[in-house]
């Protein structure tokens, strides 16, 4: 059945309940926004695919083994654009555990329920003080129009940022999708250093949205390749 989606305004943020917010907290040197927020409604699944590589950031295993953990569940993924917190031994695990926590306490939510994505430098950790001294003019930032700082944020060497929103009529019901990504070089069949992010407001169970996401990502995301390169970091979270 072919679905009449129509081109909408809003990216990530526009399906309902959906909230971003970005700001500059001083992890790029070259002081462009650097650090992201997307906050789910309460109650939403979440389905990932990440990198294949036998060499994958804290950030990656984190997400992965909380959305094992839980069934399919989360509620905010907090980005940082500047640091790939790639080999960066017990450190990188430690500074990621320890974002997603200040994050959910200032959510109200628990940690299990904060993802986290890193991109940017590899070897190179998270100047940790300067993220979490940005944690909190994020969430204030936090809001339904936020879906375009927050794509801009996740940007290193892309020269435009990459979002989009859908809107179409399923059964009766307005259905919205949104999305924001990045990636410009590194990439290579099975995402690379890419970062995608994919909202909807459709209520589809877990074990159904991770089966779609997998199938979707393999037709489109894992068919690209740029320079041969592969990467540390590549995650999809919708």
């Amino acid at each position: 059945m072919s679905i009449p989606w129509q081109p909408i305004g809003g990216g990530v943020t526009a399906p309902e309940g959906f909230q971003a917010a970005a700001v500059t907290a001083g992890l790029k040197a070259s002081g462009k926004p650097d650090l992201s927020l997307l906050l789910a409604p309460e109650g939403a699944v979440c389905a990932g695919t990440f990198t294949t590589s036998l060499v994958r950031a804290a950030c990656v295993d984190l997400c992965a083994e909380r959305l094992a953990a839980s069934g399919g569940r989360a509620r905010a993924v907090l980005s940082n654009s500047g640091q790939a917190n790639a080999c960066t031994g017990d450190r990188g695990l430690i500074d990621s555990q320890r974002a997603t926590q200040a994050l959910a306490d200032r959510l109200g939510l628990a940690a299990e329920e904060v993802l986290i994505c890193s991109t940017g430098v590899i070897g190179v950790p998270i100047p940790m003080d300067t993220l979490l001294a940005g944690l909190d003019p994020l969430v204030a930032a936090l809001g339904p129009e936020g879906g375009a700082a927050a794509a801009t944020a996740i940007l290193t060497t892309d020269l435009i940022d990459k979002q989009i929103a859908l809107e179409a009529d399923l059964g009766g019901r307005r259905v919205r999708i949104g999305g924001m990504a990045k990636g410009s070089g590194m990439i290579h069949p099975n995402m690379a250093t890419m970062l995608g992010y994919l909202s909807c407001d459709a209520g589809v169970p877990a074990e159904v949205w991770q089966a779609m996401v997998g199938r979707a990502v393999e037709r489109s995301f894992n068919a690209i390749t740029v320079d041969g390169d592969t990467s540390t970091n590549d995650t999809f979270l919708a």
